[in-house]
């Protein structure tokens, strides 16, 4: 007899951050790995793609990606989000189960423009001055969008502490965010998945 959905979710809460990291891998190979002949958004040409939401947003994974979120991040960080819309389920997710476990983490997402109307900004959701700050992605490339997130962060007036993807294809991200003063980590990277680091 097969365990229901919510005794698979317990399980997956008492799991140890090794085996929900192995779990979380195998469900990103099953479910949002692609291989084939694909164009990327830079233009170049990959034998594989990987749309990290079919992952993040599919019910019997969500757990394992916001408690593998939070195993690295910081326990007095105070809010999570990133540029809309790679980082919004990622961020929402890792925040609604924070707060099932009495740690609040507000949730917050980054406009790709600034607003006009309304109250305008960049920022939309919980974000405050003086919170501590990380910033996330589900699939990172180059590390672009994580970079506008910081800016837009830090011109609300609130201080990055950690930039985290779900998964790093480029393996540059963090000599982006260097320079920043930003530490970069990615719970995998494309070895990790069996592929290697995009070509620069």
């Amino acid at each position: 007899m097969s365990a229901s959905p919510a005794s698979r979710h317990r399980a997956g809460a008492t799991m140890s951050s090794a085996d929900r990291l192995d779990a979380l891998r195998r469900h990103l190979l099953e479910h949002s790995v692609r291989t084939g002949e694909f164009t990327l958004k830079s233009g170049r040409r990959s034998t594989w793609f990987i749309d990290s939401k079919q992952t993040v947003c599919r019910p019997d994974a969500m757990l394992l990606v916001a408690q593998s979120l939070l195993d690295v991040v910081p326990d007095d960080a105070t809010a999570i989000g990133g540029l809309t819309m790679g980082a919004d389920p990622v961020a929402f997710v890792t925040a609604g189960v924070a707060a099932s476990l009495g740690r609040p983490l507000k949730a917050f997402s980054v406009r790709k423009e600034e607003k006009d109307h309304g109250a305008g900004g960049r920022v939309a959701g919980a974000l405050d001055p003086g919170d501590r700050a990380v910033v996330t992605e589900d699939t990172v490339t180059r590390g672009t969008s994580m970079l506008q997130a910081v800016e837009a962060v830090r011109a609300a007036g609130a201080e990055v502490v950690l930039a985290v993807a779900v998964v790093d294809r480029g393996g540059v991200a963090a000599e982006l965010l260097e320079p920043l003063g930003v530490p970069f980590r990615a719970l995998f990277g494309a070895p990790d998945l069996g592929f290697p680091f995009d070509e620069r």
